[in-house]
Order: C-alpha cells, then structure tokens, then sequence
C-alpha cells in the first residue's frame, strides 16, 4: 500500500499536480487549492503545528504516516517535509488506497 501511495505521488509530481515545501503548501492550502496533504512523520514540531492547523482550519485531509526520506525519493527532491496534491483526481485515488 505505501509503495502504491509513493508511486502516485511520484505520477503527480510527473504531471505537475503537486507542490512540496512548507512555504508553497501553505499558500495552496490558504487558496483552497490543496485536495490533501503529506506532512513527514520526522517534520519538525513548528512545521508539524503550523501545517495541521491551517488544514484543519481550510478543511484539508493530512497523511503523516510517511518518513521526510520516503516522500523526498517520491517526487524525486531532497529534504521534503510537506507535499500538497492539487489535483483532485490523484487526491481521490490516494483516499481509496487508505
């Protein structure tokens, strides 16, 4: 199950329906854009406080269950601590598979 999540990201990533970093997450979140969330298990204590509440606050389904290892070698960049899937189509697909 986790290597099909990982493979999905790494298709989103392929088809430019994702964004990673805390800065650009923030701002798809805030414009309702984001369908749903990666935030690494091993993201710091800010990160982690700042990324769950706005998604909270916009309604916005986080998966933390991935290490900042195993995201960053999904979408193929170092050190990734938050990915936003915006597509919806991908985000649903990601859903099934939980």
């Amino acid at each position: 199950m986790k290597t099909k999540i990982l493979s999905i990201l790494g298709l989103c990533k392929r088809a430019n329906r994702l964004v990673s970093g805390e800065g650009f997450a923030l701002e798809k979140i805030k414009s309702n854009k984001a369908k749903l969330v990666f935030l690494a298990s091993d993201a710091g204590v800010n990160t982690t406080k700042r990324i769950k509440d706005k998604s909270s606050f916009y309604n916005v389904f986080v998966i933390d269950s991935f290490s900042t290892d195993e995201l960053s070698k999904a979408i193929g960049k170092n050190n990734r601590k938050v990915i936003v899937v915006t597509d919806s189509g991908f985000a649903k697909k990601i859903m099934n598979l939980l």
